[in-house]
């Protein structure tokens, strides 16, 4: 499956420890042809952290993709009456953002922007990062798992020794799970 010309939308939550591995992602995908519309959570549009200043990667995401970030509900509302994506990818997305859209829980842009893009029944990848995978948030990774057309980017425990509830996605399975949500298809979502 090739990515050209696909429409994506790339949704970034406050994960911001893997902010630094996504960025180069979205630049690889937008050199294989795809157009990537990016949004962002409030609290990674808004937050300064340890990983670094929020207009930093909101510059760096908007000259990548050449286009603004949408980061309001208002704004994230009209992807699928417009049909502006093809798939959706939360990268990273944090274990609130889990948490709310298996509650169906829309009070964010990026669980907006997942809402309005299911309408059409079009794929949605979820790539896990969260300290409570392994204990609070794993019922909510079994409900979506088993959800139509959610798909996971493979995931593993994150660091069994300091973090053992801990799970993060592998990055290098962003673009391959994107191809196979295309065509209907989950790789195996959980690595050893």
């Amino acid at each position: 499956m090739e990515l050209k010309d696909k429409k994506i939308g790339f949704t970034l939550t406050g994960s911001f420890c893997t902010f630094q591995k996504v960025i180069p992602k979205i630049k690889e995908i937008k050199k294989l042809g795809a157009d990537i519309i990016p949004i962002m959570s409030f609290n990674s549009y808004n937050l300064d952290t340890k990983f670094g200043k929020a207009k930093d990667f909101i510059d760096e995401i908007e000259e990548i993709t050449k286009k603004k970030i949408i980061h309001t509900i208002q704004d994230a509302e009209p992807i699928g009456p417009k049909k502006m994506t093809d798939i959706m990818i939360i990268a990273p997305c944090s274990g609130n953002t889990m948490a709310k859209l298996a509650c169906d829980i829309i009070d964010t842009p990026a669980t907006m922007a997942a809402k309005s893009h299911l309408r059409n029944n079009r794929p949605l990848v979820i790539a896990p990062s969260t300290n409570n995978g392994l204990s609070g948030n794993a019922e909510n990774i079994g409900k979506l798992l088993n959800r139509k057309n959610y798909y996971f980017v493979p995931f593993r425990q994150d660091n069994p020794i300091t973090k053992p509830r801990s799970i993060v996605f592998d990055v290098e399975y962003i673009i391959k799970t994107i191809e196979y949500a295309l065509e209907g298809e989950q790789i195996s979502p959980i690595l050893i």
